[in-house]
């Protein structure tokens, strides 16, 4: 399986068919919750993610994008269950999950840093859409505060170094730009690896190179030529 970047999600979404789109009626059922006279409650919501009927799931999912969207702290009390959803078989609630944590992130950080642990611990098994989710979530708490920076890098390393040919730009785009110092420069080690790594595709490695600033070697191109 290959890694998906975000670009490649969004892509997705737009093609998606009408049962996939966030709906009229998740937008009205979303804005009740906002207004507090829903029936439902967040909690719910959360929960029936994980239903097994697909139309009771997929509601679910579309009404708590629009909460992320519009409203995203009346999610950070189901943080801890979120994480855990990045883990579900159920694509759809795993994409949800992906959605809010980089958001949540951003809004309150302190509360998603409180899942750091459980958060790296997850990411070497998890899905490419999760992983995806997490390398986000990452970013967003180092944007938030330098703090996480140190605390992060490893988990940076480790997706630069594993990084699905499809996925890496996207991720040293993300990566990089929230890192300083000492984490920019270990981060940055990592992608100019990759680049010379004559495994990776030609266009792949030029698209990093340049997001690096930097040109591929001589020997690389030779290697590229000698494979084709």
């Amino acid at each position: 399986m290959t890694q998906r970047s975000s670009a490649n999600t969004e892509k997705e979404a737009a093609n998606a068919s009408p049962s996939q789109r966030p709906s009229t009626a998740a937008t009205s059922l979303a804005s009740e919750v906002v207004a507090g006279t829903s029936g439902v409650s967040v909690e719910q919501y959360v929960a029936q993610l994980s239903d097994p009927k697909d139309a009771t799931s997929q509601q679910a999912a579309r009404v708590l994008e629009e909460l992320t969207t519009s409203k995203p702290e009346l999610l950070a009390p189901h943080i801890e269950q979120l994480v855990s959803l990045l883990g579900s078989a159920r694509p759809r609630a795993v994409q949800t999950a992906a959605h809010s944590l980089p958001v949540l992130a951003r809004v309150t950080p302190a509360k998603v840093a409180k899942q750091l642990k459980n958060m790296q611990a997850a990411f070497p098994n998890a899905s490419e859409l999760a992983k995806d989710g997490l390398v986000r979530t990452f970013v967003a708490l180092c944007v938030a505060s330098v703090t996480y920076q140190k605390r992060l890098i490893e988990s940076f390393e480790l997706a630069l170094r594993t990084a699905d040919p499809t996925q890496l730009p996207a991720w040293v785009g993300h990566i990089l730009p929230a890192l300083k110092g000492e984490p920019y420069a270990q981060a940055r080690a990592v992608a100019e690896q990759r680049v010379q790594d004559a495994a990776l595709p030609r266009p792949v490695a030029q698209q990093v190179a340049d997001l690096l600033g930097i040109k591929l070697r001589i020997e690389r191109q030779l290697g590229h030529a000698e494979n084709g």
